[in-house]
């Protein structure tokens, strides 16, 4: 079974406040944001609603991917994530019932 990487993008609400993170096992790693196991920044603002993902088939791109979407200002990561889910809806379901075609990708 081959191993894929994640960028992914949470937030707090609609426009609200955002997070950038990457994992190998986006099910697991979204389900610790929503139940606040990961302390920090996300805990503290509430940031558990999953907007945006990419799938990578390394983690070097993967990474490299994070550090740059980091790197852009606000309104490039709004229109990123209005370009492909324009309601703002949690895809944690989605991904929970088998990994649809990739958000973002």
């Amino acid at each position: 079974m081959e191993k894929y990487y994640y960028v992914y993008i949470l937030a707090s609400q609609r426009n609200g406040t955002l997070y950038i993170g990457i994992t190998s096992d986006l099910i697991k790693r979204v389900w610790e944001h929503k139940n606040k196991f990961v302390d920090g920044f996300t805990k503290e603002y509430n940031v558990n609603k999953l907007i945006y993902y990419e799938q990578h088939n390394d983690p070097e791109s993967a990474i490299k991917r994070e550090k740059r979407l980091k790197k852009y200002n606000r309104k490039w990561k709004l229109n990123l994530i209005e370009g492909v889910n324009p309601d703002w809806k949690d895809l944690y379901e989605e991904i929970t019932t088998g990994l649809p075609e990739q958000v973002g990708q």
